[in-house]
């Protein structure tokens, strides 16, 4: 194995070229054979791990939409649940006074406080995976507050965008329907 460094990378395929020149003169390679060793420059090997790089950033946002989705289904199925088990107490609150933008409030907040509750455990599971994993492995692990806060944020409005189908269902109700329900 044999590293050469250049000054610049503009004299990259010359020096490249010279090098195949004496190396084919040295390990004696006849005019029209193949060479018997291989020229890999770091252009090369950098864009190979920027590809490798690439195609796993699309991977795990691929895994990470999927959960995402699930995770939301998931949220907007319990919330829906949540009004069907709370319909009496909903007609009552519309009964004595609470609008409907009230009601649509409170099923919001409790989607986003899912949601982020959710998050928070998700953040700490990465950050301590990513931990282990860094210690595991001597790599270095760098997690942001950006990061962290991209996260939280994200969840917030995961549990919105979910949850406000069933907290607008649950803001529609007909009181004296609700009323009546058992």
């Amino acid at each position: 194995m044999l590293f050469v460094s250049l000054h610049t990378l503009n004299d990259m395929a010359v020096a490249k070229a010279e090098l195949s020149a004496l190396l084919r003169q040295r390990h004696k390679v006849p005019p029209q054979t193949d060479d018997d060793f291989n020229l890999i420059d770091m252009t090369e090997i950098t864009n190979t791990i920027g590809s490798v790089t690439k195609l796993m950033t699309v991977l795990l946002t691929a895994v990470a939409s999927i959960s995402l989705l699930v995770g939301g289904i998931g949220i907007m199925n319990i919330m829906l649940v949540s009004v069907t088990e709370r319909t009496r107490e909903i007609g009552l609150r519309m009964a004595v006074g609470a609008t409907p933008g009230n009601i649509l409030t409170q099923f919001i907040i409790e989607a986003v406080a899912l949601s982020t509750v959710g998050g928070i455990i998700g953040v700490s599971l990465g950050i301590y995976g990513a931990q282990t994993v860094g210690r595991l492995q001597q790599w270095p692990i760098l997690v942001t507050e950006a990061s962290v806060m991209a996260a939280f944020l994200f969840s917030a409005a995961i549990g919105v965008f979910f949850g406000f189908y069933p907290a607008l269902r649950a803001s529609r109700l007909n009181p004296i329907d609700c009323l009546r329900y058992e």
